[in-house]
């Protein structure tokens, strides 16, 4: 047997090599489970672009000014950042990371259903560092146009760093758009520039930030971003949480990963529309890989899972041949 061994230990270890990085190294992307019970009422979720394999999340109301690094491997928080230079929070829904790896909060949501006068957004650069820490923020006044509102959605365009909200009503809100750029000193006024046929509870752009995911408690939405005038595109396969508030797209935009409240919650990953084809150039950059149509890693997982076959099938065709020997 020690031929057919050899034959096989090559075959695998070629296998694993073609094998995409997300499947040989474990990055978590395929989902994970919150281990920190600090976070309980887990309201938002983005990729980090800094380091891989880690999400940012943070609680609802009533929790402090804290937003949480997870490592999605192990589920494990690796990092607590405590917000400095703001007030208090009223009730943070949402959560992005902007083009300048800077990550954007929106204390946007109005329990009081919709009566608030102004809401707040925070930016606050993404550290470098993992580890527990206190970072200064700033903090901007943001009204509506058209009065107030409740809103759990706010995505920042990872090309033009504008931000946009989208507020949340049983039969559907609207896309709210930002000004160019946010001003810490005066009031920052959104108005409405298209409809979202769904009550939603979060949204995220796609790296390449042609496509917009929105996500309710039961379903979800795919929008096709064209500069804003969103054109629908298919519906999300949304998987059934306790209280589905979260969603971002893994930093290669091959998977669309949907987060719950509730302590020890789960995140669910699901394939993402287009897979393979909305991964931004630095992902692409960073892994050695174009944005070619790879799917979900399907090309070179299906390469690597052919040859751990033919592995299997050679060591037990060697066995055969010295039996019958």
């Amino acid at each position: 047997m020690r031929r057919s061994s050899a034959v096989l230990a090559g075959l695998l270890l070629a296998g694993a090599c073609a094998l995409p990085a997300s499947a040989a190294d474990g990055d978590g992307d395929q989902g994970f489970t919150f281990k920190d019970p600090s976070i309980s009422e887990s309201s938002g979720l983005a990729a980090s672009r800094l380091h891989p394999g880690v999400y940012w999340t943070h609680n609802d109301s009533g929790h402090g000014p804290y937003i949480y690094a997870v490592d999605s491997r192990t589920g494990k928080t690796v990092a607590r950042i405590t917000l400095r230079g703001i007030g208090a929070p009223r009730d943070v829904e949402a959560i992005s990371i902007g083009p300048h790896d800077e990550i954007y909060l929106g204390d946007i949501g109005d329990n009081l259903g919709g009566t608030w006068p102004y809401v707040w957004i925070y930016r606050l650069p993404e550290p470098k560092q993992l580890r527990d820490q206190t970072v200064t923020a700033t903090q901007y006044v943001v009204k509506y146009s058209d009065g107030p509102r409740d809103a759990e959605s706010l995505v920042v365009h990872p090309k033009t760093g504008r931000v946009y909200i989208i507020d949340k009503k049983e039969d559907g809100g609207h896309l709210y758009e930002g000004p160019a750029t946010l001003s810490p000193s005066g009031t920052n006024v959104f108005r409405p520039i298209a409809p979202v046929d769904l009550w939603a509870t979060d949204a995220a752009f796609s790296p390449d930030g042609r496509q917009l995911a929105v996500r309710g408690y039961f379903g979800g939405i795919l929008y096709d971003w064209n500069g804003g005038r969103i054109k629908r595109e298919g519906r999300l396969d949304v998987p059934l949480q306790g209280q589905g508030e979260g969603v971002t797209y893994s930093a290669d935009g091959t998977k669309l990963l949907y987060s719950s409240e509730g302590a020890g919650s789960e995140v669910v990953a699901k394939d993402a529309p287009g897979g393979g084809s909305v991964k931004s150039p630095s992902a692409a950059a960073s892994s050695g890989r174009g944005g070619g149509d790879a799917g979900v890693g399907g090309g070179s997982l299906k390469v690597g899972a052919v040859v751990v076959v033919a592995g299997i099938a050679a060591l037990l065709g060697f066995s055969r041949l010295r039996r019958r020997g």
